[in-house]
């Protein structure tokens, strides 16, 4: 699965401030009413001021590192499964409903695709433990029944990211149509 993001911005969204190298920056991904998919970003500092439009899909902090002269922006735009689930299970992520049945969702996926190996259950039961299969690092992932409402929800949030599922209609039968016996 790909998901076509916005690029991380410049500058903080609330104060406009352009952001520096090192700087903890908040990203936010967010569906207005309108059905448009934007991207916040905000020094980690001011995030609280943060008020995206809208239904947010999730939330994450990385480090700001200004982007080389010679880099290629198209490659950039394209975040993986695999690299979305990493972003979100960064220590310096705070958890959040939102986030925790996301990265929960992602994990399932990337078990399935054999990019996560379960290894067990945290002592209190409350997260289960992912190792990544190339890096070889532990995730705790948060330990969230599979339930429908789990389910709709994991669909609102992905619909934010790779745009509303295409509708099937099932078409009706044809009636049949009796041949005269002659």
């Amino acid at each position: 699965m790909e998901l076509n993001l916005q690029p991380l911005a410049s500058s903080c969204y609330v104060s406009g401030q352009p952001f520096r190298e090192g700087d903890r920056v908040v990203s936010v991904l967010a569906r207005s009413d309108s059905g448009a998919v934007a991207r916040y970003d905000a020094l980690e500092a001011q995030a609280a001021s943060l008020r995206p439009e809208g239904f947010v899909a999730c939330r994450w902090v990385q480090v700001f590192k200004p982007r080389p002269a010679g880099e290629n922006p198209e490659r950039t735009l394209k975040l993986s499964a695999e690299g979305l689930f990493l972003a979100l299970t960064d220590p310096s992520t705070l958890p959040s409903p939102e986030t925790d049945r996301l990265v929960r969702f992602l994990a399932l996926l990337l078990e399935r695709k054999r990019l996560l190996r379960p290894r067990g259950q945290t002592p209190d039961g409350a997260r289960d433990l992912f190792e990544h299969a190339k890096s070889k690092v532990l995730h705790e992932v948060a330990s969230i029944e599979l339930t429908s409402e789990f389910f709709i929800a994991v669909r609102e949030q992905l619909s934010v990211l790779v745009g509303e599922p295409k509708q099937v209609v099932a078409k009706a039968p044809e009636p049949e149509v009796q041949s005269a016996a002659t």
